[in-house]
């Protein structure tokens, strides 16, 4: 099974817009050996194992609870927003969504390419005005949490490839 890559994000990418801000932004990718729609991408990320967790602490902690079918709704654009996040942006290959606070962008994009398919999952960390220094930041948490985040998405990208394979 091939291993999760980090990458550039694709010219293309919805998310270069926040790359381009000053963002902290990521990109992971990984080849799929068979043709993978978007829809079927969107739905096995949001409902893989792993994502149900996520999903459960957002309905403990903030009150963001969400189904499946809401999943399937988001993936086929039938819905603009699913638990704690709300669709940014749509093109036929790709999926942007913000978190409700503004701070976080998801990102799922796929290419086809004959029998084998890119799946690419990217984030993005919007910073903030830090009041001490008065200049933009990402915040403490987030340079706390760094090095999870990036263990997360690869999990999150081969749990999604795992329910695809």
């Amino acid at each position: 099974m091939q291993a999760i890559k980090t990458c550039e994000l694709p010219p293309e990418a919805l998310l270069n817009k926040y790359r381009y801000d000053g963002a902290y932004t990521d990109c992971y990718s990984v080849d799929i050996a068979r043709c993978v729609s978007h829809v079927e991408f969107v739905e096995a990320f949001y409902t893989t194992w792993l994502f149900k967790i996520e999903r459960r602490l957002l309905k403990w902690f903030v009150a963001k609870p969400s189904t499946d079918s809401e999943v399937a709704q988001l993936a086929v654009g039938g819905s603009d927003s699913f638990s704690a996040w709300r669709v940014e942006a749509r093109a036929t290959n790709q999926l942007l969504l913000s978190d409700f606070q503004g701070r976080t962008r998801s990102w799922l994009m796929v290419e086809n390419h004959g029998a084998i398919t890119h799946l690419y999952f990217g984030s993005a960390v919007v910073p903030v005005q830090n009041k001490k220094q008065r200049q933009p930041s990402l915040g403490f948490t987030f340079n706390v949490l760094l090095g999870f985040h990036q263990l997360y998405s690869r999990a999150l990208l081969s749990a999604a490839r795992s329910r695809l394979s």
